[in-house]
């Protein structure tokens, strides 16, 4: 097969209708608009959010309810029963650990949940932790450290 052999498939493409051609085209005069009103004349027709006049739908829907804080610190969550999975005992578990085993961005500050179960002793290194969560590592003869955050560590996201 070459290339001036290749042709799209049988009905796949159809010829422009080219209108205003005279009148011998059939598509001359008035090129297919009919005679006067709105959608005759260049630059007719209704814009489209247009109903008919009944109030549009873009007017009825609310608009920017609320708002959205710039500065919001959202954490990525971490749970005791993926530390179980993932670490051994007496490992210490901070961010740059977090990141190479691919659980969280790199960027990203860290908060420890208390979903699941641990009976590892672990040293964990976090920016925050629940209570609760604390109490199980610390029951489990771990320890737990807690990180600073900046806040302009990284851009908010908008």
């Amino acid at each position: 097969m070459k290339n001036h052999d290749l042709r799209p498939a049988e009905g796949a493409t159809k010829k422009r209708k080219r209108v205003g051609r005279g009148t011998g085209s059939g598509k001359g005069k008035t090129s297919t608009r009919g005679t006067k009103g709105q959608n005759s004349r260049t630059g007719g027709g209704v814009r489209l959010t247009f109903e008919g006049g009944q109030l549009p739908l873009v007017k009825r829907l609310p608009k920017l309810r609320g708002f959205n804080n710039r500065f919001k610190v959202e954490y990525a969550a971490v749970n005791l029963d993926t530390l179980e999975r993932l670490f051994e005992a007496g490992m210490s578990v901070s961010p740059e650990e977090l990141s190479g085993v691919g659980l969280v961005d790199a960027n990203d500050p860290i908060v420890v949940l208390a979903r699941g179960e641990i009976s590892k002793p672990l040293q964990v290194k976090t920016h925050r932790i629940s209570a609760s969560a604390r109490e199980k590592i610390e029951a489990a003869g771990g320890s737990v450290e807690i990180l600073p955050w900046e806040v302009n560590k990284r851009l908010p996201r908008s």
